[in-house]
């Protein structure tokens, strides 16, 4: 089976701050966080602040969004296109994808892509509030193998030395940096 992140992986951009950003777009009531959000940047810029608590934090703008479901769906036709062709043309059927993304955000395309398996961070659609560990790093290894106790990883794509841990128990392991697949720095 192969294994992929998927913001800037498969899909061309980080889709969370692409959510953001088509909801300040369509949903007005989101702008009103924005200072509550810079507020929160300071301390998580200077380290004061841990990366899920800053998220956490961050996502409270989903409390403005009107109808999350049928957003997240409209967000999804209008970017879809940033589903990147090489993966398209690799899609397998027993493919995994693992990314630090909301569950929720990611869901509705890895179903219309026809992938599977899907680990995500479990966030609140509603308040922006996580149960549970953001899906990141040795998460990610943790996930794989509670879903998949036996699991082996043919290849594992990321575009992020974050995920060493997961291209550490993968035969072959590839960096990805726009449209461009290299073999992973330091590969066993």
């Amino acid at each position: 089976m192969n294994v992929y992140d998927f913001d800037k992986t498969i899909y061309d951009g980080d889709s969370t701050a692409h959510f953001y950003l088509y909801c300040l777009k369509t949903q007005p009531s989101t702008w009103k966080w924005l200072p509550y959000q810079a507020l929160c940047a300071i301390p998580f810029g200077l380290k004061l602040l841990e990366k899920t608590k800053f998220k956490q934090q961050f996502y409270k703008f989903f409390t403005s969004v009107k109808d999350i479901d049928k957003t997240v769906e409209e967000f999804w036709k209008s970017h879809k296109n940033g589903i990147k062709e090489w993966y398209l043309t690799n899609h397998k059927d027993d493919d995994v994808i693992i990314s630090a993304s909301p569950y929720f955000l990611l869901k509705p395309i890895i179903n219309e892509l026809g992938i599977k398996y899907l680990m995500a961070s479990n966030v609140d659609k509603f308040t922006g509030k996580y149960d549970g560990i953001n899906c990141h790093g040795k998460e990610k290894v943790r996930r794989f193998y509670q879903k998949f106790p036996d699991g082996q990883i043919d290849e594992f794509y990321s575009d992020s030395l974050s995920d060493t841990p997961l291209a550490d128990i993968s035969k072959k392991a590839f960096i990805v940096s726009g449209h461009t697949i290299s073999e992973w720095p330091n590969c066993k």
